[in-house]
């Protein structure tokens, strides 16, 4: 089975790194999947959650903020200015982000905490 290699790093460490045969991301054109033999890629990320299928048949979750996307000769990078895996997400916490963003109309603060809430709900069971 053909394989990329990944690497998503957020502005203050690795997050993850690996081999997979499609990556999905939000770019500001809408989302987009990438696998192996994709056609070279630059691209602006949005907020969203990106999902990576492992190589191995696992999947990985992360909720990412800004940043771009890059993807030639199979390898893919995923360079985010804010970066979490799904099960690093305090879900509880995040809760209260998003009541906290609405009681105060902060339109972006809001999006973040709905985005990392999307990716905590596909935690690994």
């Amino acid at each position: 089975m053909a394989e990329l290699h990944v690497e998503l790093v957020a502005a203050d460490r690795k997050v993850w790194s690996g081999t997979a045969t499609i990556v999905v991301a939000r770019t500001m054109a809408g989302d987009i999947g990438i696998q192996p033999g994709h056609i070279p890629v630059l691209s602006v990320l949005e907020s969203g959650p990106v999902t990576i299928r492992q190589a191995d048949g696992g999947t990985v979750i992360a909720a990412v903020h800004g940043g771009f996307i890059s993807f030639a000769d199979n390898k893919l990078s995923l360079l985010a200015e804010i970066a979490e895996l799904a099960d690093e997400i305090d879900v509880a916490r995040a809760e209260r982000a998003l009541e906290r963003a609405r009681h105060e109309t902060d339109a972006h603060a809001e999006h973040r905490a709905e985005v990392r809430l999307v990716a905590a709900s596909h935690r690994a069971a």
